[in-house]
Formats: C-alpha cells, structure tokens, sequence
C-alpha cells in the first residue's frame, strides 16, 4: 500500500448529508472508507470492461431440479467450461427447487459467455452474475 494523501472534496450540503446516511446505513467508520470503497467499486467495473483481462465472478443459478433433465444439461455447460469454472456449490432449497453457486475464473469474455449460456438454459428460474476482480490491480 502506498503513501497515504489528504484531499479534499466539495459538496452540494443536501448530497453531503445524503452521502453520510448511506455511510451511517452501511456502517462506514468514516466518509474516506466509504469514498474508498466507491474508487474501488469503479476500478472494478473498469477492469470488467477489458474482455481480455483475467477476472472473477460468482454465478448463481435457481433452477427446478425435476426438470426435465437440466442438471444434466448445466452439467454439460460447466464441463465445456472447465477453464473458467474453478468452483461450485449445489444446494437443495426444497423438494423442487436447487441454488448452485458457481465460482468463474478467466477471461471477461469467457466468464460472461460461460454465465450467459448457464442463465439461458431452458428451465433455469433466476440467474446472477456478479463481477470482481482477481484483486492484483486494486490497492
């Protein structure tokens, strides 16, 4: 971690204080940890915008298991897809219904390619990708 700076921002007061809401709401110590968290937050996103970058994410996937025979079809999808699939967790939410948690590693391109064809398998309920980085450009 580098040398750590002092600046200072000016704000309208009525976002000021909204700002200090949303600290308070999540529990932010003070306003420069929140303001770092939002630097980080975009530096993310701006990675996630380089397809060819190495990054993560975390998929996960709300499906009727009885189905006709869609486990085994996401189970196809993630061996095509063993560069970018490092893990995942399946959970039997009730008789019917299953979470699986899958966690992606690779390139932009593949992860988004390899979730969106996940997502779109007919029977799937809910499907969410979330972004993040492998952390080596954040400081």
């Amino acid at each position: 971690m580098g040398k750590t700076i002092r600046f200072g921002v000016s704000l309208d007061l009525d976002l000021l204080t909204k700002f200090d809401d949303l600290c308070e709401e999540k529990s932010y110590q003070t306003r420069s940890e929140a303001i770092r968290d939002l630097i980080r937050g975009a530096l993310v996103q701006r990675e996630w915008e380089d397809d060819d970058r190495e990054t993560m994410g975390v998929l996960s996937l709300v499906y009727d298991h009885h189905h006709s025979d869609l486990s085994q079809k996401l189970t196809e999808i993630q061996h095509q897809a063993l560069d970018a699939v490092v893990t995942s967790l399946h959970i039997h939410l009730d008789h019917h219904n299953c979470l699986e948690v899958l966690i992606l590693k690779g390139s932009g391109r593949n992860i988004k390619d390899t979730a969106q064809k996940l997502i779109s398998t007919k029977g799937v309920k809910h499907g969410k990708l979330n972004l993040t980085t492998t952390g080596k450009e954040i400081i």
